[in-house]
């Protein structure tokens, strides 16, 4: 394509951007501008309550389905539930009810459900300037494709880093619109990202002049996290982070003498269905720790009804579950043995 035709067609492009955007320009400069490193989206409400009402937590290799089409897969995990209130303790069926505080952990994401958190998640609110995106890794870089206001189809090669505050920042190498790069066009008009992609504030993200903030806490869907994350890696289709410090040396709990894949709950108050514990001590185990155990919140009843559980000595109880996928399987496995329980009525 000769350079004046090529030249031309990328001011279109520009122009076109310009035209898309809606309102007045507002730098992030302006007025001292947001500060890069403040934290993203935090809600007043205080979570650091006193930790007898907060239920300690412990994970081991769990396939974690925070959403439909969103994994993480939690290769180690040390925290607690938190309640967000005081006037009910943590409740699974209720993910308002509850946040979770990461002390150490090793979380990873791959590229298939970081694009459909973007897009389903962060990114659906009306009036978002970004739609449809797709990520990708290579080279320790972070490959972004979508559509930029509703028409404009966009890749963005960016380099990614881990600021101080643990914020993930992404910062652009090349743009590209319409196929076209469009990165020394933005330059020579003045023009940043900030001021073509106009990000809502509340989803965890923040643009400021052309580099992006991702809150990795802030942008996951209830229930609510907390936690720094001190070690980034990207690479192969996956994003691994790393919070807090070490991994203790010591587990919440014995889950057995062969690896498990696992959750424990420990201490405090828990509700999950009808059942209330009191010093909760709910060990929750994989029936086929051969591969993550694969849980969903949202279906952990599905999960319960298809498995089997004990009492322990000391009035604990040890759940085992199936995997997600597997729940079919089970409930169909389950032999039909007496007649049906009646509800007792006085």
């Amino acid at each position: 394509m000769p350079a004046r035709r090529l030249a031309a067609r990328r001011t279109a492009i520009l122009l076109a951007l310009s035209a898309s955007i809606c309102g007045p320009s507002e730098k992030g400069r302006a007025a001292g501008g947001p500060d890069p490193a403040a934290p993203l989206d935090v809600a007043s409400t205080d979570l650091d309550r006193d930790s007898t009402v907060a239920v300690q937590a412990e994970m081991r290799n769990i396939h974690f389905q925070i959403a439909r089409g969103v994994v993480l897969d939690i290769a180690r995990l040390r925290g607690a539930l938190v309640p967000v209130t005081t006037s009910r303790p943590p409740t699974l069926d209720d993910k308002r009810s509850f946040a979770l505080q990461i002390t150490s952990a090793e979380i990873s994401i791959d590229t298939a459900s970081l694009g459909n958190l973007l897009t389903n998640h962060v990114f659906a609110y009306p009036g978002s300037p970004l739609k449809s995106l797709r990520i990708e890794t290579e080279g320790g870089q972070l490959i972004q494709r979508g559509v930029l206001h509703g028409f404009l189809p966009f890749t963005m090669r960016a380099e990614v880093t881990l600021t101080p505050e643990g914020l993930i920042r992404l910062h652009p190498r090349t743009v590209k619109v319409f196929g076209v790069g469009v990165r020394r066009m933005m330059r020579f008009f003045g023009l940043q990202l900030e001021e073509l992609a106009k990000i809502q504030p509340g989803h965890g993200v923040r643009i400021v002049d052309d580099d992006f903030y991702l809150d990795p806490t802030a942008i996951l869907p209830l229930p609510r996290t907390r936690g720094r994350v001190t070690r980034l890696q990207v690479g192969d289709g996956r994003i691994v982070q790393t919070f807090g410090g070490a991994e203790p040396a010591t587990p919440l709990v014995d889950a057995g003498s062969d690896p498990a894949n696992y959750m424990f709950f420990r201490g405090a108050m828990l509700r999950f269905g009808k059942l209330t514990m009191v010093d909760t001590d709910l060990l929750i185990l994989d029936d086929d720790p051969g591969d993550p155990f694969d849980f969903f919140l949202d279906r952990y009843n599905d999960q319960l009804v298809a498995g089997y559980n004990r009492n322990t000595p000391d009035h604990g109880l040890i759940v085992h579950m199936p995997d997600l996928g597997d729940i079919g399987k089970k409930l169909l496995s389950v032999p039909k043995q007496g007649a049906k329980a009646q509800r007792y009525t006085p």
